[in-house]
């Protein structure tokens, strides 16, 4: 998780990522940002995020991204 918090924190420093629980609800991440995030997820931790995966409920939150990064390591 620590690497996947510092990733976030890489990508958008202004957001707090310990706290934040509506990321995309809330308009905090958008597209390009998610984009973002698959990318350097499947660079630094090697996990290919689908096109399937690509909803709100996976990346509301830090914690909601890992669930779905170890889901996807098996």
């Amino acid at each position: 998780m620590e690497e996947l918090l510092e990733i976030l924190e890489a990508l958008r420093p202004d957001v707090d990522f310990d706290r934040e629980e509506r990321l995309v609800e809330d308009g905090i991440l958008d597209s390009f940002d998610i984009v973002s995030i698959v990318a350097e997820v499947d660079g630094a931790l090697g996990v290919r995020i689908g096109a399937e995966e690509l909803v709100p409920e996976n990346f509301n939150s830090a914690r909601a991204l890992w669930a779905l990064v170890r889901r996807l390591r098996g």
